[in-house]
């Protein structure tokens, strides 16, 4: 499969299927345990506000993306190959489903949870959702650039 047989539709739909292709158990884990020693973290040092649950959400969202997206980059034992390699092909594709999803599910949990107007939590959630499309495509590039 080459990028340009495809179109921009089918790129697209490739993205999110090898978005699935994560450890998504193992990262639902780690975020529940990040988001947990976050709170656990407010609640000792006394930041207490009605807005204390979005700063854990964020960070156990941020890890959950984190582990999912590169342990799914990181796989061998993916069913489909052709799947695959196009992941591998494209890294930095693949890993926009993973940022596009951390930027939307972060900006709820800072608007809903943290008070937020709807631009300012727009912004903040750029930062974390851009960190992981680095981290990731970086991950993907390396690997496939190891694998020639």
């Amino acid at each position: 499969m080459e990028h340009g047989d495809l179109s921009r539709r089918e790129n697209s739909h490739l993205a999110v299927a090898s978005a699935t292709t994560g450890p998504w158990r193992a990262a639902a884990a780690v975020g529940a345990v990040v988001g947990g020693a976050a709170l656990g973290v407010d609640l000792v040092t006394g930041h207490w506000s009605t807005s204390i649950l979005a700063g854990p959400a964020g960070w156990a969202l941020f890890f959950f993306f984190l582990v999912g997206t590169v342990g799914g980059q990181l796989r061998k034992d993916t069913g489909d190959r052709r799947l695959r390699r196009w992941a591998d092909a494209h890294p930095w594709q693949s890993a926009l489903p993973a940022s596009g999803a951390l930027l939307v599910l972060n900006t709820l949990a800072l608007t809903l949870l943290g008070g937020w107007g709807l631009f300012g939590a727009l912004f903040t959630s750029l930062l974390p959702a851009g960190i992981l499309l680095v981290i990731a495509g970086v991950v993907g590039s390396v690997k496939a650039a190891r694998q020639h």
